[in-house]
């Protein structure tokens, strides 16, 4: 693991972090300053146009900080230029750490084990980098007729909410998979994922109680916060 950690963290894999990271700063410059410019054809003064900015800097933060508790633990499985890289970009936590595990059982091994060799670190970022090409693809081709494809969509399920239902199965479908492959493991480890699976439903609904959507953001974090305790207490 040592070594997979030394090969993570190398000078090249540094560099395409940068690149990437870089390439996002830049386009939420040319982003902003195109709606800037756009802002007063919309009958948007330039004090307007400030606090809209100053707004969004500042709800970012929630859902920037529930994701770093992600990232810590990620750093000590990929190394710290891959999660760069990954957390770094549009995309998901959640969907991330199912990619890595998908990708390092799918090398005959679990990420963080002690056989987690470099292959499986190299098929866990591929996996990583696969999975999220999808969401990235999709909107670059098909952003302006994505209303058209919804109503066909609709029309043909005959339910809009169908749609819906599907990705919420599917991610119910991957979870269910990797939380059951933990819970084989030994007793220990389904006392902590049954403890995760009964706290993420009550954060879920405090937040909808107290119409904190903030929370949301933030209860992958707080659940794998709670996750590590339960199993440092009962390990």
């Amino acid at each position: 693991m040592e070594k997979v950690l030394q090969t993570a963290n190398s000078f090249p894999l540094w560099i395409f972090a940068l690149l990437i990271v870089g390439i996002v700063i830049f386009q939420g410059i040319v982003f902003i300053k195109l709606c800037t410019k756009a802002s007063s054809s919309v009958g948007m003064t330039n004090t307007d146009v400030k606090a809209a900015i100053r707004a969004g800097a500042f709800s970012s933060l929630g859902p920037s900080l529930a994701i770093v508790f992600v990232a810590i633990s990620f750093i000590t499985l990929i190394g710290n230029p891959v999660t760069l890289m990954r957390i770094g970009i549009i995309g998901s936590a959640a969907i991330e750490t199912v990619g890595a595990s998908i990708g390092a059982k799918a090398a005959g091994t679990d990420l963080g084990s002690a056989n987690f060799t470099a292959q499986a670190f190299t098929t866990a970022v591929w996996v990583m980098c696969l999975g999220g090409m999808g969401w990235l693809l999709f909107t670059a081709l098909f952003t302006k007729s994505l209303g058209k494809i919804q109503e066909k969509a609709a029309a043909k399920t005959k339910n809009v909410n169908a749609l819906n239902t599907i990705s919420i199965a599917a991610m119910v479908g991957a979870f269910g998979y990797l939380g059951g492959s933990e819970m084989v493991k030994g007793f220990n480890e389904s006392i902590v994922l049954v403890v995760a699976f009964i706290v993420m439903p009550i954060i879920i609904w405090i937040a909808n109680k107290l119409k904190m959507s903030w929370l949301k953001e933030w209860s992958l974090g707080l659940v794998i916060i709670v996750g590590l305790f339960v199993g440092y207490f009962i390990s």
